[in-house]
């Protein structure tokens, strides 16, 4: 089955392409990451992944572009409940691309990440997958995570430090103490 992953880098779509083609799946690889911040951290891991997309024989489709404005008009100034609003914004266009350009199902690398709210993340995708009447593969990716950026690291990836918004690039700093 082709399938749609979103993807936010290239270290965590690593163990997520390796596990998908395990499963039987064809993975496309889809950069729509209006919530990544700044400038240049956006463009370092749309590098990235274009790297691992390349480095694994991957589709990578860039979606969008650069949408500071945009995300932080839907997720408002203060951030409140932010990742529900981030990760349904992603999941949302990631079901509309898919089925509109023929994959079978979607899914998101963010699966794999033990730093995601998991549970949100299923629910957000299962409602994109209703509104775009196309099926979400929900797959625990987290077990592949070290592995992944084990990965990431012998191949030269770039690493972030943090989930990619200006909230958490914040806390990021904040809490350093």
């Amino acid at each position: 089955m082709n399938i749609l992953m979103h993807a936010c880098c290239g270290p965590c779509s690593l163990g997520c392409i390796q596990s998908a083609r395990g499963d039987g799946h064809i993975p496309a690889l889809f950069f729509d990451n209006p919530n990544i911040h700044p400038y240049t951290e956006y463009e370092a891991r749309k590098a990235s992944l274009l790297e691992a997309g390349a480095r694994t024989d991957t589709q990578v489709i860039l979606h969008g572009g650069y949408g500071l404005r945009a995300f932080l008009g839907a997720v408002g100034v203060d951030g409140d409940g932010r990742c529900s609003v981030c990760y349904q914004i992603r999941l949302d266009e990631t079901a509309r691309y898919a089925k509109a350009h023929g994959f079978a199902g979607f899914t998101t690398t963010l699966l794999i990440s033990p730093y995601q709210n998991h549970e949100c993340l299923r629910r957000m995708g299962e409602a994109a997958a209703l509104k775009a009447e196309i099926p979400f593969w929900y797959k625990d990716f987290r077990p592949l995570f070290q592995e992944s950026r084990k990965e990431a690291r012998r191949m030269g990836l770039y690493m972030q430090k943090y989930c990619g918004c200006i909230f958490s690039e914040e806390e990021r700093y904040l809490t350093r103490g």
